[in-house]
């Protein structure tokens, strides 16, 4: 696996160009929705030249840090620890002016941890939680290195009346797969997708995937397996949800490859007014694959408010996969044939399901939510992708609720002071 070092002096000339541009633009050019999906508000327009391609491309820019405070009641210095993590840093984004349909962009992203008293020593860095996206753990305990530079985003793009191809690194939101940008630098895939909205009402999108890169990663890797050929850990797909029985040794003890693809059909429909359906293909071929289909349809109340009932049922195929890694994604149960001792019914299959349900009621800039989701007791449900079956469910910040037989409430509140 090829890695590719860019300086601290280029990452600073990135984070000044990115101050200046951010200070010129009165409204931003590029904002992340509250879901932390990326919108473009101003995009380069067509030209009919390949050096007004260049010279009237855009240039994005966003400076960020994020700093982590962990502080256990009671820490057994094993598995749990009291940790800390402080990243800075930002991305500069570039974009050609599309000529006859064909455009280009570049994402690089930089974060650092400086400061030694705001990060934990190079020995600790498995106990960081959920700041441990500020840094990558591999670089730091193979190099020392607590920077990360990369090229995110790197693709080729073509526009035709509502249809959008795209080859390269990019971002891909789905039910999932998402780019999950809440902290340094964003979930990413590197293949081919593309997105139509040529239907009325209709949106159409298509992935294939061969490759992913985590948060917490300088280099692209394989979209499923856990763990490298020398049993590194941090070095393949160690997503929080990730299957750690479909591991490197494991694939190869089957005879299997270890580099896998991920194809993502999804279809969003809003044909009938106030409702929305949507259904979401995922699959890693000879590993496993899962269909979800989602139906919300708003109700208005009067006075403003809306009641919005959701929802969404999820059943997970198991196409080999189940045999190498077993259904549990802790790994226990691979290769095993009794499950008794951990709980499943089988020990070597991913056919697995859950279903979820919620209300919605707004009124405003004030959304009140209630919901329930309910993972069947079969196998645990795989996504490492950064999307989260549960999600807008069930699934609240740093916790997988998608293990087998495992029933789930949420009570949210949300206001929009803005």
């Amino acid at each position: 696996m090829k890695r590719i070092k860019i300086s601290t002096a280029v990452a600073t000339a990135v984070l000044l160009l990115t101050t200046t541009v951010s200070a010129e633009d009165a409204k931003p050019k590029r904002t992340l929705k509250p879901n932390m999906n990326e919108v473009y508000n101003t995009l380069p327009t067509s030209v009919d030249n390949f050096a007004d391609a260049f010279t009237k491309g855009m240039v994005y820019g966003h400076l960020r840090t994020n700093v982590f405070r962990w502080d256990w009641d009671s820490p057994d210095n094993a598995t749990n620890a009291d940790n800390k993590a402080f990243g800075v840093g930002g991305s500069i984004i570039y974009k050609t002016a599309p000529l006859y349909g064909i455009s280009a962009t570049a994402g690089l992203y930089y974060s650092n941890s400086p400061f030694s008293g705001l990060r934990e020593d190079n020995a600790d860095v498995g106990f960081v939680k959920s700041g441990k996206d500020t840094f990558s753990r591999y670089d730091v305990k193979t190099e020392g290195d607590w920077e990360m530079v990369v090229l995110a985003q790197s693709y080729l793009q073509y526009d035709v009346a509502k249809t959008s191809l795209k080859y390269g690194r990019q971002f891909f939101e789905s039910a999932l797969t998402a780019s999950n940008d809440t902290k340094m630098i964003p979930n990413a895939f590197e293949g081919l997708s593309v997105e139509s909205k040529d239907l009325p009402k209709t949106t159409l999108k298509a992935a294939f995937f061969t490759a992913q890169k985590l948060r917490d990663h300088t280099t692209f890797h394989d979209v499923i397996t856990f763990k490298d050929s020398s049993g590194n850990s941090w070095n393949g797909n160690d997503d929080s949800g990730a299957h750690k029985g479909l591991s490197y040794d494991n694939f190869n003890k089957a005879g299997e490859d270890t580099e896998h693809d991920l194809v993502v059909a999804a279809l969003s429909n809003a044909s009938i007014e106030n409702l929305k359906l949507d259904f979401t293909y995922t699959a890693v071929p000879e590993v496993l694959s899962s269909a979800i289909a989602e139906i919300n349809y708003k109700i208005n109340l009067g006075g403003g408010y809306t009641l919005t009932p959701g929802f969404r049922y999820m059943e997970q195929f198991d196409n080999g996969g189940g045999e190498i890694g077993g259904a549990s994604l802790s790994g226990k149960l691979a290769g095993s044939t009794s499950a008794a001792a951990y709980g499943y019914q089988e020990g070597n299959t991913l056919d697995g399901s859950a279903w979820m349900a919620r209300l919605v009621l707004g009124q405003g800039p004030l959304t009140l939510l209630v919901g329930y989701s309910d993972v069947a007791d079969e196998a645990d449900l795989v996504a490492p992708w950064r999307g989260f079956p549960t999600g807008g469910y069930t699934r609240a910040m740093a916790q997988l609720n998608w293990v087998a037989n495992t029933q789930s409430t949420m009570l949210e509140a949300k206001y929009d002071f803005g």
